[in-house]
């Protein structure tokens, strides 16, 4: 890597830093090179953790409205997202098919069902497929891509092109948040796509999110639900979230604690 492109990267986090969001076009101005040098840019830094990556641009670490990676989701509300993934695997059933999203209450959902469950799962995940691929009831189908390294899933036209052959009893999305409206919040306009097509080709939608994500709109990126779509929660949902959610119709289950 030559001295120029190391002390740009290091004033791009210091930018990021200091104004608390760079942009790719702000950024390829600044420093004089192409847009496509900026994203490889950014993508490096995402990656060794410098900072994080929103739609179109990036923010430092921890900011608010930075994507936070795979493994920060982890590691946040993980009581939370095992009693939510309890309670969606008793929604499926022997000799379904099933759609699992990427994100990481999905991947939780992908756990519980490693053992007892005899269904086909397709999925657009590295997590869910690193769960399931030793299963013995599981007929697993990978949907690959492009992969996004922040929600370590597949996502762009070869997996929305293997999608629209498909069809699927259920499918169970993650969100970055979710609203009454019915729409789920992304940071990521090519998620959004890949999520109005999943909820397309499945017969029934449900969201797993927790209470922390109800009402979030950190993201500008929407993917719209279809009617009938229900949401998985937890008992840290406000009465209010919650409440909003049933006058808008919504179905919404809330996973018993413990």
């Amino acid at each position: 890597m030559s001295t120029t492109a190391r002390e740009r990267r290091r004033d791009i986090v210091d930018l990021a830093h200091t104004t608390g969001l760079a942009s790719v076009d702000e950024l390829s101005r600044r420093f004089e090179v192409t847009p496509s040098t900026i994203r490889r840019d950014l993508a490096e830094l995402t990656r060794r953790g410098e900072i994080a990556r929103t739609y179109g641009g990036a923010m430092p670490l921890g900011a608010p409205g930075a994507e936070p990676t795979f493994r920060q989701r982890n590691l946040e509300a993980g009581v939370a997202k095992a009693e939510i993934a309890r309670h969606a695997r008793t929604l499926v059933h022997d000799g379904e098919t099933l759609l699992f999203d990427a994100g990481s209450s999905v991947a939780a959902l992908a756990r519980e069902a490693r053992s007892g469950l005899v269904a086909t799962v397709a999925t657009t995940s590295i997590a869910v497929i690193q769960q399931l691929a030793d299963s013995d009831g599981i007929h697993l189908e990978c949907l690959g891509g492009t992969l996004r390294p922040a929600s370590q899933g597949f996502v762009g036209p070869l997996a929305e092109a293997a999608l629209e052959r498909l069809t699927f009893d259920r499918v169970f999305l993650g969100a970055d948040g979710v609203l009454a409206s019915g729409h789920v919040v992304e940071a990521d306009l090519v998620q959004t796509r890949l999520k109005e097509l999943m909820c397309r080709q499945s017969e029934r939608v449900y969201v797993l999110a927790d209470g922390s994500k109800l009402g979030r709109a950190t993201f500008r990126a929407r993917a719209a639900l279809p009617e009938g779509w229900t949401l998985v929660t937890d008992a840290t949902a406000t009465t209010e979230a919650l409440a909003e959610f049933a006058a808008a119709g919504v179905d919404v289950v809330v996973a018993p604690a413990g």
